[in-house]
């Protein structure tokens, strides 16, 4: 089958091959047949080195297909079923799971030091215990998520990362007053979502941040009242504010520079939200005066911050009822073999998301 590889960390290429195979189905595990899968910006970082990963191996962890067999014991799927994968399933017995913080169990991330694919070259693991960019993947059972059939594979992908960890970070973690100010910090995707999730708690103020234009007209459309250059963030500050900074700022970029820079956003009292995934050996500096003395709360989000399968049903109910645009998120759409355009894409930010259709 096919499947896109990288093959050593740094590299900036893909090499979509035709020799990979699924591997280590059997009990507990489900075989699924990838019809759609998002690029997410962690992707790039596992590649990069930014996000630890082992390679060789199979970028792609926010995807959706059919699920083709399943082995014994599997009860929660059955072949023929429409599925979005969890790349971080609940194992439900852990300390986090018992204390309901489910986005915080540690079995997802056990998965992802296990090879799941194999070519005649070795073996090849799967990005986060998954791996969608191919035809098909096998992983746990709780990594596939039943979904409705109205709702479309390119739909029920951008749910299982980006659209969850966006909306969560604001419908969760920051839980946001009505009539609040919000700056976000880097709208791609994950902000995008994250300024609908504000959206729909009320804030009076959305401010996009972003060095793209393009992103900065489409936070636009999904519901930011204003959107701003990175240089022009001062002054929005100062004008929407009064100088005082903004009640909740989204960091969605996973950088130390720009997360300082929310530090700096956020007024006396409010809340800083670190969305964005960032590498071990970058440093968040903040001096212990004005730690104390500003007392902002600063909230880190993953995954969106609650229990992941009551969060995939929240956005389905919001997109059907109209209250959520996941369609307009999807800016472009590439085959498999398309996929180093799509990296580009996401590079240069002339993408939102892209859909990989296999």
């Amino acid at each position: 089958m096919r499947a896109a590889v990288l093959h050593e960390i740094g590299q900036d290429k893909l090499d979509v091959l035709d020799d990979v195979e699924a591997v280590g189905f059997g009990p507990g595990k489900v075989r699924i047949r990838v019809r759609a899968t998002g690029l997410c910006h962690s992707d790039l970082s596992a590649m990069s080195g930014v996000l630890p990963q082992p390679a060789p191996f199979v970028p792609g962890h926010e995807g959706a297909g059919e699920v083709i067999e399943v082995g014994e014991g599997v009860t929660n799927v059955a072949a023929g079923d429409r599925v979005v994968v969890c790349w971080l399933p609940a194992c439900g017995a852990c300390p986090a799971c018992r204390r309901g913080q489910t986005e915080l169990c540690l079995a997802g991330f056990m998965n992802a030091g296990t090879p799941n694919f194999r070519r005649p070259g070795g073996d090849l693991f799967g990005f986060a215990g998954t791996g969608t960019f191919t035809e098909e993947v096998v992983v746990d059972a709780g990594c596939a998520v039943p979904i409705p059939d109205d709702v479309p594979f390119d739909i029920a992908a951008l749910i299982g990362c980006g659209v969850t960890t966006g909306l969560g970070a604001a419908l969760n973690t920051a839980d946001l007053e009505a009539g609040s100010s919000v700056a976000v910090i880097g709208c791609g995707g994950v902000g995008i979502s994250a300024i609908q999730g504000a959206r729909l708690k009320g804030a009076a103020e959305i401010v996009a941040v972003d060095p793209v234009a393009s992103r900065r007209e489409s936070a636009l459309r999904f519901g930011a009242t204003k959107a701003v250059s990175p240089d022009e963030l001062a002054d929005a500050k100062q004008q929407i504010t009064g100088g005082e900074g903004f009640d909740y700022v989204f960091e969605v970029v996973g950088r130390s520079a720009t997360a300082r820079t929310a530090y700096e956003t956020t007024r006396r009292g409010g809340t800083l939200v670190v969305v964005g995934a960032g590498a071990m050996d970058d440093f968040l500096q903040l001096n212990m005066f004005e730690l104390f003395f500003d007392e902002k709360r600063i909230l880190p989000s993953m995954y969106g911050g609650g229990d992941v399968l009551r969060s995939y049903e929240r956005t389905i109910a919001l997109w059907r009822a109209g209250r959520i645009d996941l369609e307009g998120l999807i800016t472009h759409r590439v085959p498999l073999a398309g996929i180093n355009e799509a990296l580009d894409q996401m590079r240069t930010g002339t993408s939102l998301r892209t859909c990989i259709e296999i």
